[in-house]
């Protein structure tokens, strides 16, 4: 490979592990990224000698978090290509995209009003969808995929008419490593007026993004599969958007005045982060942020491509083996589903987890998507910035004992 991460490897103590007496091979990123000792050692560090709740108190200890926790949000913006007070804290992409559709759709959507979703899309960026249209009702549709698994643009364009209200689209599937051309799709909605907002919980943690390219109107993404903690997502959007948009969560800190009648709204974000915001958390994607970008995102895209093009080519070589997704890497990320003629893939996830090899199986939070491919359930494997070749190796070491296990021909 010409790009080499393996020194990363030892900033990850869970890769030490064995599994069933086998050396750790993780191949579940897409599902949550492991964590460096840098992303630990920061949240340690704030838990021991900083803790105190955010905004609240008048105290050194408070002071001192709100800094790390306004830190973070500035760590966030660079790291996006935007301004601080358009990074809205959430629980992770999935809260992320409900705070757009409550807070935004159920006061811009009504009878006669559109949503077009894709096939593509994992369930936080439809079930979200489904339940606003059945309150507002607004009607779903879904733009296809072309045969040989790329957005079809064609027959998106000609679903796009002036009653559509929200494009809602992957960055990049969970599925089948997919990756729309979404500042293309932005400006073919923005010309019928229409919002677009992005699940980029697979885009952000694995290639460059700059908002404002990308002519979204809100993109949503997760800490923890970009090698944060659980419990932190984002939630960026445009300013004017922002403005239109009602809180989806009342509580603390959210409030500028409270009456017995009536509240006021805090200044954005502010106002969409109710209650005791996610501060430790927050502290530990700046972390997450930083160790990223010393790498340097082109590098991390780099090395997910030449890891994923290797996973291709050495797949073919295993019989019964059908890949769902595009074969071009430059259309793609390191997501690969795939399925073994006669093994279930849950079969195929248990024999390589006896070498200690961890992938998914199942339909990934994406069950149209299952359908439309005709493949209720597949295994997944996904690359990161501590996987190297040799665990590709391991992959395909692995299948053929599955096959030769299960006597498959």
């Amino acid at each position: 490979m010409k790009t080499d991460l393996s020194h990363l490897r030892a900033d990850f103590p869970i890769l030490s592990r064995t599994i069933h007496g086998k050396p750790l091979v993780f191949l579940d990123s897409a599902a949550s990224s492991q964590k460096p000792t840098q992303v630990l050692d920061a949240m340690d560090d704030l838990y021991r000698s900083h803790y105190g709740n955010v905004y609240r108190g008048a105290y050194a200890l408070s002071e001192e978090s709100t800094a790390a926790y306004e830190s973070a949000r500035a760590t966030v913006a660079r790291f996006i290509g935007t301004e601080s007070q358009q990074v809205a804290f959430v629980r992770g992409a999935t809260s992320g995209l409900n705070a757009v559709a409550y807070g935004w759709g159920l006061n811009h959507l009504g009878e006669g009003d559109t949503i077009l979703l894709t096939l593509m899309e994992h369930h936080a960026n439809v079930v979200p969808w489904q339940m606003l249209a059945r309150y507002t009702g607004a009607k779903l549709v879904y733009a296809p995929f072309t045969e040989d698994y790329r957005l079809d643009l064609d027959a998106l364009g000609k679903m796009l008419d002036d009653t559509v209200k929200v494009v809602a689209i992957t960055g990049m599937s969970n599925v089948l490593g997919t990756m729309p051309p979404v500042a293309e799709i932005g400006s073919m909605a923005r010309a019928h007026g229409a919002l677009v907002v992005v699940d980029a919980a697979q885009l952000v943690p694995h290639v460059p993004v700059r908002v404002d390219d990308l002519g979204a109107d809100f993109l949503a993404f997760s800490g923890h599969k970009m090698l944060g903690p659980t419990g932190i997502g984002v939630l960026w959007g445009r300013m004017e958007r922002f403005e239109e948009m009602e809180p989806y969560e009342g509580g603390g800190e959210m409030i500028s005045d409270v009456q017995l009648d009536s509240s006021t709204w805090a200044s954005i974000p502010h106002r969409f982060e109710a209650g005791t915001p996610p501060f430790v958390e927050a502290v530990g994607l700046a972390a997450a942020i930083d160790y990223l970008e010393s790498i340097g995102m082109e590098t991390v895209t780099a090395h997910d491509h030449e890891l994923t093009t290797m996973a291709l080519e050495r797949l073919t070589d295993v019989p019964g083996l059908k890949i769902y997704g595009p074969g071009d890497v430059a259309d793609r990320g390191g997501v690969i589903s795939f399925t073994v003629d006669g093994i279930h893939p849950h079969d195929v996830s248990t024999i390589l987890d006896g070498e200690g090899i961890a992938i998914r199986a199942g339909h990934h939070c994406a069950r149209p998507l299952a359908r439309a491919i005709g493949a209720p359930a597949t295994a997944r494997v996904s690359f990161y910035v501590y996987n190297v070749p040799s665990e590709v190796d391991a992959l395909i070491e692995g299948l053929h004992k599955a096959r030769k296990l299960f006597n498959v021909a």
